[in-house]
């Protein structure tokens, strides 16, 4: 930890390296509290530079000696640095450093640690300098030959990126290994794992022929539930060779599952480190949601190995060039595996209601930065929700202005201008143009790259004339954009609008169209539309914007009865229920929902036509998140209150309808992760919370005494906890014993135990009588002999549950939430920078927040920031928070 500012790195800044280094030789002598690197560093002068000291970074580790041809090299340690001012002469010399490194001491998990008697690493965005010294930048690309040694009986596997070239025993019962990738990478991608696993393996054929080896790596006793994640890397390989023409590129593909991880997974070349939660499922032990998080996240980290590893980003501000691009094509991956054009669309408005849970707040509050940012303090803060996900809308929308085809076509010419190089996100974007001259998007290039220079979400106002003796409907687009840090004032974005005409009667006036608005106002005109229409506009969400339609509730009625669009049938859904939610906020008395509302979301739950898994969408009301995020100021508990009363509205009114569809969506069959099974679950679980929650509040022990039940008898963990949910959100007495229930039929796996924290720190809190009891058990919690912090799972499923996802709980007028996360922030900070900076982001957007909660929020966040040796990873999110009240 440092005291003082941390140094701030500027994309304009950016200069090549004064040195390359082309081939790198590493050998590890592993030892938990001691373990040697060696290292053969074979560098290149630039010619391009000035002549300067050869300066390598490195952090908490010690050095043993630097040689070059077999002499010693003099060298002095400045800022986390290793320098040498005077390198041998010549463009050309090969480098030998011998240095310590400490895993076991790493809680960090950033560089070389160890987790579970096992060694692995995590080098991305800057663990590398934490294992050697290096040229740690992710423009320094190559070839790497890695020998690993260690105590056989202790560590049987040892693994490292690339192929297999020798193996052997060794004295003393010690045995080595031997890899060598050779695809030039950056040493981001570097990785290692040391440990007692088992294995999965099958072999795969590819389109052209060859035959590679795919491994999925475990814990003893966890090999049974690595299916799915095969599953999943097999449809994966097979996609992306089918879908762009990509094959796998090397003899071997593995994956690694380990418990201790700061992240989802780890993209290494040929060599994936995955957090255990996105490899081991189970019907027993994993959710449908679960199931789909391993394929989505398996099919990402496998797409990086062509849109990141063989082509990577020039510097760290172009981040999303691997990320956002990636993302969009998992998504499309996930959506093609869904199969059915219902499915897809469920997809869809799950990835923006996503979207609009973490990045759209994150666009209005102390953090909002461009999709490439222009400055940061720890890079490890960028690894964002804009970086990821409003990158890949960026994507999605240069997909739409050339058009599937014309898409593919730019990737190939993507990676025939740029493999095996480190660029940019302008290089991206030029190759898409390019390979479309002509196209919406390669006549706009340099006004939509705004998209990546400009933080913030622009919002995009539509108004419709309808001229009947003319049959012509003329619609006006506007676009604006609020000011951001360091950007008061936006240019024009270039926003793809994907829009239809209906008739009140539901039929389709004017059949879909592109609409490019690139200007501040513009009009666009539809012809011979035989009446006024009702539009349909932003379909699919074509762009990442707030949409102002100024449609009334007889318009949206009508998009969520007959839309053919299946996205904006359910956005139609949700700003009625919206419109009202807001209007019940700024009322002091009781609001009853309208006869209207009521019937539309019977109809929905009714329609035989309609999905399942799209009827749990629509009938779920807007998160107290969202409500929020439409308030200039905001006051968590009035809302709470209000999205509560609503609830109970709905579970009472609907009360036969729920029960109907519980009944009918109950899943006997044999458990499968299907997009249909377990859409029928999803809505049988939403019946049954509701059933509960009314019945709690009437007093009819029926369905909690059903819920309990299926928590004992389910026979998958979909089931089960969706049952315990109910019980746990309705406040039922059953909910206690269910939650005993629970944690005895867990029988201490890491995954499940994860779920039993999580669903208390969510709990919802009750209004009125017992308020406060859900944050009084979260914080018991803490104390429960499962519980740690130094776990990033553990911590996430109590304490980030808590302070991030249970607005109510936290949100306190006593301030004890405030505190709570405080003393948490300074507990985890010392022991995990980048898990205590994602914490702190639940501050970002404090100023909004209504008093009394908004004086006790600065108040906590000047304590914590007056602590004098916090990491840099806290200390920019926190003084970009405070610097939000100026």
């Amino acid at each position: 930890m440092r005291e003082g500012p941390a140094t701030v790195v500027h994309r304009q800044d950016y200069a090549a390296p004064a040195y390359w280094i082309r081939k790198v030789e590493l050998c590890f002598d592993l030892d938990p509290v001691k373990t040697i690197v060696s290292s053969k560093l074979h560098i290149e002068r630039n010619p391009a530079a000035e002549p300067q000291p050869l300066k390598l970074h490195g952090e908490d580790i010690t050095v043993l000696r630097v040689m070059a041809a077999g002499e010693s090299v003099s060298f002095r340690h400045e800022d986390k640095l290793l320098v040498i001012d005077n390198p041998p002469a010549g463009e050309q010399f090969v480098l030998e450093i011998r240095n310590t490194c400490s895993p076991e001491k790493n809680t960090q998990l950033s560089g070389l640690y160890t987790s579970g008697g096992g060694f692995f690493t995590q080098c991305e965005a800057e663990g590398f300098r934490r294992i050697t010294y290096f040229l740690d930048r992710p423009d320094v690309m190559a070839v790497y030959t890695v020998t690993l040694r260690a105590d056989k009986k202790k560590y049987p596997v040892l693994l490292s990126n690339g192929n297999l070239v020798e193996q052997g025993e060794l004295d003393g019962g010690r045995h080595f290994a031997v890899w060598h990738d050779p695809f030039p990478k950056p040493s981001y991608l570097f990785a290692l794992v040391a440990a007692d696993l088992v294995c999965r393996e099958q072999k795969i054929r590819t389109r052209a022929g060859k035959e590679h080896l795919l491994q999925v790596f475990v814990r003893r006793g966890d090999l049974g539930k690595t299916e799915h994640a095969m599953a999943s890397l097999v449809a994966s390989v097979v996609w992306d060779e089918a879908r762009f023409g990509l094959p796998l590129d090397l003899e071997r593909f593995m994956i690694v599952a380990v418990e201790d991880f700061n992240m989802g997974a780890m993209e290494n070349k040929g060599l994936n480190i995955f957090n255990t939660k996105f490899v081991l499922a189970s019907p027993a032990t994993a959710t449908d949601v679960d199931f789909a998080g391993i394929e989505s996240v398996v099919g990402h980290e496998y797409f990086h190995n062509w849109t990141g590893n063989r082509i990577t980003c020039r510097d760290w501000f172009q981040l999303s060039l691997k990320e956002g691009l990636t993302v969009f094509r998992d998504q499309e991956f996930s959506m093609d595996m869904a199969g059915s054009p219902s499915a897809r669309a469920v997809k869809r408005i799950e990835d923006v209601r996503a979207l609009r849970a973490s990045q759209f707040p994150e666009d209005a509050g102390a953090m909002a930065h461009p999709v490439r940012p222009d400055s940061y303090a720890a890079i490890d803060n960028f690894y964002t929700a804009t970086v990821y996900e409003k990158g890949s809308e960026v994507v999605r929308m240069m997909q739409t202005l050339v058009g599937r085809e014309g898409f593919e076509r730019g990737i190939t010419l993507y990676f025939e201008r740029h493999d095996g190089q480190a660029v940019t996100c302008d290089d991206f974007a030029q190759a898409i143009a390019d390979a479309n001259p002509g196209s919406e998007l390669a006549t706009r290039l340099e006004s939509f790259k705004r998209w990546y220079s400009q933080a913030g979400t622009p919002r995009l106002k539509a108004r419709g004339v309808y001229d009947a003796e003319a049959r012509r409907y003329t619609l006006t687009l506007t676009q604006s954009a609020l000011p951001s840090p360091g950007q008061p004032t936006k240019q024009p974005f270039v926003i793809p609008v994907l829009a239809a005409l209906l008739g009140r009667d539901g039929r389709t006036l004017a059949a879909e169209r592109l609409l490019v608005l690139d200007s501040a106002e513009q009009q666009f005109v539809f012809e011979d539309v035989d009446a006024e229409p009702v539009p349909s506009l932003l379909r699919g969400f074509s762009a990442p914007v707030i949409l102002d339609d100024g449609l009334g509730d007889a318009e949206l009625l009508t998009l969520l009865a007959h839309d053919s669009d299946a996205f904006n049938r359910w956005e139609a859904g949700q700003r009625l229920a919206l419109a009202r939610l807001l209007a019940a906020v700024e009322q002091a008395a009781p609001v009853t929902l309208d006869e209207a509302f009521v019937e539309a979301m019977r109809t929905v739950l009714r329609d035989p036509a309609l999905d399942p898994a799209f009827k749990e969408l629509a009938l779920t009301l807007p998160s107290e998140g969202y409500v929020a995020e439409q308030l200039a100021t905001f006051d968590p508990q009035r809302i709470h209150a209000v999205r509560e009363h609503f609830r109970e509205q709905l579970a009472s009114t609907l009360h036969a309808d729920w029960a109907e569809a519980f009944e009918a969506n109950l899943v006997h069959e044999g458990y499968a992760p299907t997009p249909a099974q377990a859409g029928r679950r999803a809505l049988a679980n939403l019946a049954l919370a509701m059933l509960c929650l009314h019945a709690v509040r009437s007093g009819n022990p029926v369905w909690p005494g059903r819920a309990y039940q299926r928590v004992k008898d389910a026979s998958n963990m979909t089931d089960r906890i969706g049952a315990l949910a109910a019980l746990v959100h309705s406040h039922s007495e059953l909910a206690e014993p269910a939650l005993e229930r629970f944690h005895a039929i867990a029988g201490g796996e890491p995954l499940v135990v994860d779920k039993w924290f999580a669903l208390q720190a969510q709990a919802s809190e009750p209004v009125g009588a017992g308020h406060g009891r859900s944050f009084a058990r979260a914080k018991a919690l803490l104390k429960h002999p499962d519980f740690s912090l130094k776990n990033p799972n553990r911590a996430r499923s109590l304490i980030f549950q808590l302070c991030m996802n249970n607005p109510a709980a936290f949100h306190r007028a006593d301030a004890a939430g405030y505190v709570f996360w405080a003393e948490r922030l300074l507990e985890i900070d010392p022991i995990n920078p980048q898990l205590a900076a994602r914490l702190a982001r639940v501050m970002d957007r404090w100023t909004a927040l209504a008093e009394p909660y908004r004086s006790a929020a600065r108040e906590a966040l000047a304590r914590v920031a007056a602590k004098p040796d916090l990491s840099d990873d806290v200390r920019e999110v926190l003084g970009r928070a405070l610097e939000a009240q100026q």
